[in-house]
């Protein structure tokens, strides 16, 4: 779908159908009003209304603010879709709603169909927006900007909903050098026999009992002078069974989602050099497949990760944290950066505590927790922060081991995951890190907002947010 910004009069661009976004407010003032009365449209939020012998489309949105203004986009994309209009034209509202409507119509008119033999045609091809009597200069600044971040949500969807057998620990690195090559990052690629020798000891016990090897992957952005550096750490569990501790039939379906931190990172590495912004970005992935097989690490089992703390393990479908723990340590061990985040599909307690629609947000830093809460406000997506304590620190003791791997009672799951990370966070370290717990924003399989269903690229935007404004 080709989307222009066009520093032309609505009156004077050429397509099918004009789209028009109404509040309650202002379609009673329309000149159609009688019309859209006769065909039951109250201008209610997500709502639409063709006038095909008009070719006027009409959209409904609470206000225009921009949560109300990307969701309205999102129900005009599919009405378009769903018809055999080639073009369409719409006037841009304000400045600060063109974000949104660049992410209604780029995020909400996304499908993943690279597995039909035959997906359906679509016939909507051009979509053009009027900057009517604003400053252009400054909306195809914010226009490109948006295009630039929603098309990097885009690619971490696409990498998320990608088959387990297709793609694997080996393959997602054949896949991140070809994201270093078409960016101009820098790129290490850390195999099985790098990994012993760098004593990825918890990582490669996750990894031990898949045909595929675990890899840790390092991009790199450096732009020349780097206001800040920051490293970003992703989970990428290309596919998790739960080991040993074998997940449920109905649990393992989806489980391809299980590399999304990792595949947000990748799409944030990949907004921010083609915003050319100037902080220096290095993205470090785990790479791993939980397997079961005879050789598959064991509730009981004993770890040493990379940095010498021993870890007892109490559950194998505990995964996600212990590759975290070492790619964490190697991360700060090779980087001297600003700024610490990680993000993984950590905990289903992160979707009991917060709905499947929110990010968690945990660490020690108030200021972070305050930047990214506004960032995310601004971007659109959602975050809630989950408190430390030292109470629910306690249940991660074991009497064998430095640390359990899983909590001794079952509660506060994912603030207790977020802790057990917080153990391998050097002490200079504990206010640079942020971690964020995307299991329930990261994936739907009932659309909402301007996510479709499968991967919904949780993190990249208000990432992006956060970044540009650094």
């Amino acid at each position: 779908m080709n989307i222009q910004l066009l520093n032309k009069n609505i009156s004077d661009i050429k397509a099918d159908i004009l789209v028009e976004f109404l509040t309650p407010d202002t379609l009673k003032e329309h000149t159609e009003v009688k019309m859209l009365k006769q065909a039951g449209f109250k201008a209610e939020q997500d709502s639409t209304c063709f006038l095909h012998e008009k070719g006027l489309l009409f959209c409904g949105a609470d206000s225009k603010k921009s949560d109300n203004i990307r969701s309205a986009t999102v129900s005009m994309v599919k009405a378009l879709k769903s018809s055999n209009y080639v073009s369409a034209r719409f006037s841009v509202i304000k400045n600060n709603s063109l974000t949104a409507m660049v992410e209604g119509i780029v995020l909400g008119g996304y499908e993943f169909n690279e597995y039909k033999s035959k997906p359906k045609e679509i016939t909507l091809k051009d979509i053009f927006l009027a900057s009517n009597d604003l400053d252009y200069n400054e909306l195809k600044i914010t226009f490109d900007e948006a295009l630039i971040i929603a098309n990097a949500t885009c690619y971490t969807r696409d990498i998320v909903n990608r088959a387990p057998q297709e793609l694997n620990p080996e393959t997602f690195a054949i896949l991140a050098k070809k994201l270093a090559d078409s960016n101009s990052l820098e790129c290490n690629i850390l195999a099985e026999d790098d990994l012993k020798k760098e004593r990825m000891g918890a990582m490669l016990a996750v990894g031990r009992a898949s045909i595929h090897e675990s890899q840790l992957i390092h991009l790199a952005y450096k732009p020349a002078n780097p206001k800040k550096i920051i490293s970003l750490v992703g989970k990428g569990l290309t596919y998790d069974s739960g080991g040993l501790s074998l997940k449920p039939a109905a649990n393992m379906v989806t489980m391809k989602m299980d590399k999304a931190g990792a595949c947000a990172v990748l799409g944030m590495i990949k907004a921010a050099s083609e915003l050319k912004l100037d902080v220096e970005i290095h993205a470090f992935i785990g790479a791993v497949e939980n397997m079961v097989g005879g050789n598959a690490y064991k509730p009981d089992d004993v770890l040493v990760s990379r940095s010498g703390t021993t870890i007892e393990v109490r559950n194998t479908d505990a995964e996600g944290r212990l590759v975290l723990a070492d790619v964490l340590t190697y991360a700060q061990e090779n980087v001297k950066a600003d700024g610490i985040f990680d993000f993984a599909t950590l905990t289903g307690a992160c979707m009991v505590a917060l709905g499947q629609y929110t990010t968690g947000i945990m660490g020690h830093s108030h200021k972070l927790k305050h930047d990214f809460s506004k960032a995310a406000t601004t971007s659109g997506e959602l975050t809630g922060s989950l408190p430390f304590n030292k109470h629910l620190k306690k249940l991660l003791k074991s009497e064998i081991a430095d640390i359990s791997n899983v909590s001794s009672k079952p509660y506060g799951g994912a603030i207790t995951a977020g802790l057990f990370l917080d153990k391998f966070i050097k002490d200079e370290n504990k206010d640079k890190w942020m971690h964020f717990d995307i299991a329930g924003s990261a994936y739907t399989e009932t659309p909402w907002d301007c996510n479709v269903y499968g991967g919904t690229g949780a993190g990249v935007r208000f990432m992006s947010e956060y970044l540009k404004n650094i």
